[in-house]
């Protein structure tokens, strides 16, 4: 009966791994700060803001789909 204890503490520490693995999936991925962004990103960025015209935008499309 001695052994109780240690197989009650070993599965209250196997408790508390399962946990914080289950904590650190639940959370949000970080941030990429030191990603670029591809010439896509940018192109599709700048004709929401408003930057760049429809047709300016279709054509820088169709030239970057080409390479």
């Amino acid at each position: 009966m001695h052994w109780a204890g240690w197989l009650f503490g070993l599965a209250g520490l196997v408790l508390l791994v399962v946990i914080v693995i289950a904590v650190v999936r639940a959370l949000p991925p970080p941030p990429d700060l030191g990603r670029q962004m591809t010439a896509t990103e940018v192109l599709d960025r700048r004709y929401a803001a408003g930057e760049i015209s429809t047709e300016e935008y279709e054509e820088r499309k169709q030239r970057l789909a080409r390479k």
